[in-house]
């Protein structure tokens, strides 16, 4: 018993979120009356994040009952409470959202929770089978709350695009994991990574088959090349399920990321600085940063916008992942600060981009914002926190993530430094779109036929921007607390 114990403990809040999601699933089915689903979903996701909390400093963290198919430990922890805390976020935006929107269906919210499940399990994935499983229950769940706009043609382009291009990662994916086992014997991360250190594995099997897994992972932190449906996606989706994508999604990934190169293929003979994966990585890094500020700069559509700008992001935290290879967990420690505090900014400013519309109207360009903190300064007000998060102004979460992974890339030295002043130039050019918000929002006059501003009708909404708003500037003001966990995890 105490073993059965000792297996599933670890395990309860992925087990509690999918058990919800299934009853979730069944009231939506048979109660006939509205039932309250975006808040019911909202308080599991935050109860499932508690009880990963609960975990923190038991022996469940040390157990290797799950190995090597899951790991028990705090980084798991850090992402269920990352991915838990967005997603419960996101469902409290589509509480709002989806009535004002005449889109209040219950399928978005079982599509979310199971979709957070498949998440949690790849933020503790050990094994390449079990990265696959969780990344495609991910994927799925997303692709429907992609294409929940049914009778929207740009939201069906979008959903097409994704699913598939995503059809076609995961095909890379996972014949990648099969070219690794091929040339290791081993699915698991360590077992990878204890043949490659005692030279029995095929090096050219390795190589290959880790190149096909980072483009498979790379499509889903949307780096550049393989970024070419993160716009279309996000703008035809529904604003609350652009938010899941941009935070639940990319911690996830950027979770099974660190575990892949840390602990399959961290061997110093593939981390050479000339023939290893961090230079190849750090390519990525600069052309995703590149590409995705410069090409955020010509949207005239905010969610456009702010879908290049989470491009810009991912190839930001890529610095942080190459940095780790010199200076180890003071750099893991910055990317998952950055996760957090990303997370907190996107909701942020999603959240006051779905308050900014009113009566089943989108405030979708620029212009659709003219004139808001004049009309309605308590959606534009979060609204620039928001976005000034996002830039890395002071005093904001979005600060310290960047400063952090800054530091880490100085302090790793050689080539990552050229990578870090990038890294500070295109995060300048970066201000411009960002500080176009702010001047639309109060320097400029509103155009007619723009969404009339009109106090939130939604408290789900309300609640979901003034969460995000206290954690941006709490962050921000006091990091210490988050950086003490953000270090117990990357160990």
């Amino acid at each position: 018993m105490n073993d059965l114990l000792g297996v599933f403990a670890p395990l309860s809040p992925i087990l509690w979120v999918a058990a919800a999601g299934l009853v979730i699933m069944l009231v939506d089915a048979f109660v006939k009356e509205r039932a309250e689903l975006a808040l019911t979903t909202a308080v599991v996701l935050v109860a499932a994040g508690g009880l990963s909390l609960a975990l923190w400093d038991t022996s469940a963290v040390d157990d290797q009952g799950l190995a090597p198919w899951m790991a028990t430990d705090r980084l798991a922890i850090f992402i269920d409470v990352t991915v838990c805390a967005g997603a419960a976020l996101a469902a409290l935006l589509a509480g709002g959202y989806l009535r004002e929107h005449g889109l209040e269906r219950g399928e978005f919210f079982v599509l979310l929770i199971f979709s957070t499940f498949g998440a949690m399990t790849l933020g503790r994935a050990t094994d390449l089978l079990t990265i696959f499983i969780a990344l495609e229950i991910l994927s799925l769940g997303v692709y429907g709350l992609v294409a929940f706009r049914r009778f929207s043609p740009r939201a069906l382009e979008g959903a097409m695009k994704y699913f598939l291009l995503g059809s076609f990662a995961a095909a890379v994916l996972l014949f990648g994991g099969a070219l690794l086992y091929g040339g290791t014997g081993h699915t698991d991360l360590a077992g990878i990574g204890e043949s490659i250190a005692s030279g029995e594995a095929d090096l050219r099997l390795v190589l290959l088959g880790l190149a096909l897994v980072l483009v498979g992972l790379g499509f889903k932190i949307s780096a550049v090349p393989f970024h070419t449906w993160t716009p279309d996606a996000y703008e035809g989706a529904a604003t609350p399920a652009t938010t899941f994508m941009a935070v639940v999604v990319k911690a996830a990934v950027f979770a099974v990321l660190l575990r892949v190169l840390y602990t399959a293929v961290g061997h110093e003979s593939l981390t050479n600085a000339a023939t290893g994966w961090p230079p190849v990585l750090a390519v990525l890094a600069a052309i995703t940063m590149i590409v995705g500020n410069l090409a955020a700069i010509v949207q005239k559509s905010v969610k456009r916008m702010l879908a290049y700008s989470s491009i810009a992001h991912g190839g930001f935290i890529l610095v942080g992942v190459v940095a780790a290879v010199q200076v180890g967990s003071t750099a893991i420690t910055a990317v998952l600060y950055y996760l957090l505090a990303y997370t907190v900014s996107n909701v942020l400013a999603f959240g006051a981009l779905i308050a900014a519309g009113s009566n089943g109207k989108e405030a979708v360009t620029y212009e659709d914002l003219a004139g808001l903190g004049r009309r309605n300064p308590l959606v534009a007000v979060p609204f620039v926190i928001g976005v000034l998060s996002l830039m890395g102004f002071p005093p904001t979460a979005g600060f310290f993530a960047k400063y952090y992974v800054l530091m880490a890339a100085v302090q790793a030295g050689g080539s990552l430094l050229y990578l870090a002043i990038l890294a500070v130039i295109t995060s300048a050019i970066g201000a411009y779109y960002y500080l176009r918000v702010i001047v639309y929002l109060f320097m400029k006059q509103p155009e007619p036929g723009a969404p009339v501003a009109i106090p939130m009708r939604s408290w789900y909404v309300a609640v979901a921007i003034v969460v995000s708003a206290y954690f941006v500037i709490q962050m921000g003001i006091s990091p210490t607390m988050y950086l003490e966990l953000a270090a117990g995890a990357a160990g």
